[in-house]
């Protein structure tokens, strides 16, 4: 009967931990939210004052401007508490479930696409990409890409370099060049897939649905093998994946207005 009522207990316990956790997921959400929004009226109100002939740009793309601002505000989120530790027992918790969950048979297949983040895939794939815009003469589209993935490499190794945080070492693991905040992978391929999906938009409207889902495809299809393999915690990942389309939104913004 003890060995029971102590096992009841904690049961109770991790439930109301996980309700806990799940409470202050709901509460960090509304303020980001709500951060997000007060910054963007913030922004609104300053170009109509500052800056009036900007205001139609800012109308015409304020999806883009809120969604920057959101992934501004949500990464900034992520990057302090990997800072402070206070993401540790949840990216933890998340790992472990990956992986008692994903069966073994599945991990040549992720193997696989981590590889297409990797600079022996992006590097040729860059290339190819920027030789045929230019060649296209699509040269807003082949500055975009360019900025985007040459900033998401620096991003990477800037924050790699002084943020310092510990891989994984829950069960054995491949070796990867530095540390774990935020996945290099990730970034990277999140700033080329949106770069390409809003190129894609500008040279074939019609085609924007379908490069958006493959973009979000790749990214998360990335980002997910990154946890399987046991490399990054998910807080790099999802830090990577809003920085990464972060860099070709701000950089697209940037662009139309020095051209307007």
């Amino acid at each position: 009967m003890t060995i029971f009522r102590g096992a009841l207990e904690n049961i109770s316990r991790r439930c109301f931990g996980e309700l806990m956790m799940a409470f202050e997921w709901i509460k960090d959400i509304i303020k980001l939210a709500l951060i997000a929004a007060s910054l963007y009226l913030a922004l609104g109100a300053y170009v109509d004052r500052k800056q009036p002939a900007h205001t139609g740009f800012l109308q015409k793309r304020r999806f883009s401007v809120l969604l920057l601002l959101v992934l501004a505000v949500t990464a900034i989120k992520l990057g302090e508490d990997v800072v402070s530790g206070e993401s540790g027992p949840v990216d933890e918790l998340v790992l472990q479930f990956i992986h008692v969950n994903v069966p073994v048979t599945f991990l040549g297949y992720f193997e696989a696409v981590t590889r297409t983040g990797s600079a022996y895939i992006l590097l040729p794939l860059l290339s190819v990409t920027l030789a045929a815009l230019v060649f296209a003469r699509r040269r807003f589209e082949a500055w975009l890409l360019a900025v985007s993935v040459t900033s998401a490499w620096l991003v990477v190794y800037a924050l790699k370099s002084v943020v310092g945080r510990a891989r994984p070492a829950l069960w054995q693991t491949e070796w990867y060049w530095g540390s774990s905040f935020p996945s290099g992978h990730t970034l990277v391929v999140a700033a080329f897939a949106a770069a390409a999906a809003i190129s894609i938009s500008r040279i074939w409207p019609e085609k924007r649905i379908f490069a958006i889902l493959i973009a979000t495809t790749w990214i998360f299809s990335v980002a997910i093998s990154r946890l399987v393999l046991g490399v990054h915690w998910p807080t790099d990942v999802l830090a990577a994946a809003c920085i990464g389309v972060f860099l070709p939104l701000a950089a697209g913004i940037a662009l139309e207005l020095r051209r307007a």
